[in-house]
């Protein structure tokens, strides 16, 4: 989609003229943005980082954006500037966003305003932009794509990160039995902290017998599977019968054994955000904002970097090591 763009004024944005390591993420000006009919300008106060922006920047992505571009899809910030026909947001809103136009890690952000959403006031600014991508990965994964119910139990493999914890918070809220993996003693006190009922150390050798014992023998009913390429064998030998994986994050290829899957009568579903429907969206951010105003949900974040800092934040995302969302601050 074309962008408009000020004549006059300029911001600082991360742009990527080539595809490659985080090098090319370039600290630039770049034109002010305006707004076109359905469309408005987000000042930025903080940038969610995604693990997905990292892939997209190397051009392994499956969306390969034209060069040049600049990345990232979630903004916490203030309403700048309304296009016309514009009747949700006035200037001066509080909002986050789940998808611009002109891209996230810049002073500020186009964006049609149907990916616009109120943030509330107790949500900060660095909160607002870990709920997004996050939150609404979480929430497709758990209802929509995992069918989860009240009552059943939940294995969040990998809950120490942004969708994670978003999952931990998302189902203690909806009356589910909820486990918890993490590598470090802090980001395992974090999940606990946030809602888990029983936490593992998915670096313990008998991490998996832990978890069937915690359910009687009888099996979880459903995971959300942040590394399938390490986890997803290891997954279907803790499903209950009519178990099902949904599987949110994958960085390679797995063998597994299908018979694992037949005498649980068990599901294996993929699923990725961009696939929802703008009804699903709709329906998704409604049931997030209420949350986020009863206080059930809390986005966590775990480190801040300054926007020209993109590759070092980018760098940290991937190593998995940070407890909560890393967010960039212009």
């Amino acid at each position: 989609m074309e962008v408009n763009i000020s004549e006059d004024t300029s911001m600082k944005a991360i742009r990527i003229h080539q595809f490659g390591g985080p090098e090319v993420l370039k600290y630039e000006d770049l034109l002010d943005p305006i707004p076109g009919p359905g469309q408005v300008v987000v000042k930025v106060r903080a940038i969610g980082i995604n693990p997905f922006e990292t892939y997209m920047r190397e051009g392994k992505y499956a969306i390969k954006p034209p060069l040049p571009f600049t990345p990232g899809v979630d903004v916490g910030g203030v309403i700048e500037a309304v296009g016309d026909g514009v009747k949700e947001f006035k200037v001066g809103d509080r909002v986050y966003t789940a998808g611009t136009v002109s891209g996230a890690y810049a002073e500020k952000a186009l964006c049609e305003v149907k990916t616009v959403h109120p943030l509330p006031e107790r949500i900060s600014f660095a909160q607002g932009a870990a709920i997004g991508v996050p939150y609404a990965t979480a929430y497709r994964a758990l209802f929509l794509r995992g069918q989860a119910r009240a009552g059943e139990t939940v294995l969040i493999h990998g809950a120490t990160g942004g969708v994670g914890l978003a999952a931990v918070q998302l189902t203690r809220a909806r009356g589910l039995t909820v486990f918890g993996t993490g590598g470090t003693d802090k980001g395992r006190e974090l999940v606990q902290r946030e809602g888990a009922h029983h936490v593992f150390d998915h670096h313990a050798p008998d991490y998996l017998r832990q978890i069937m014992d915690a359910t009687g023998g009888e099996g979880v009913n459903l995971i959300i599977e942040m590394l399938a390429n390490e986890n997803l064998a290891k997954d279907l030998s803790l499903l209950s019968r009519n178990g099902r994986v949904v599987v949110v994050g994958s960085r390679g290829k797995i063998e597994i054994d299908p018979r694992e899957t037949m005498g649980r009568d068990a599901d294996i579903r993929g699923m990725t955000i961009n696939n929802a429907s703008d009804g699903e969206r709709r329906a998704i951010h409604m049931a997030l904002n209420a949350g986020l105003e009863n206080g059930a949900l809390r986005p966590i974040i775990g480190e801040e970097f300054p926007l020209a800092e993109a590759a070092r934040a980018q760098v940290r995302i991937m190593e998995g090591s940070s407890q909560g969302k890393i967010v960039l601050m212009p």
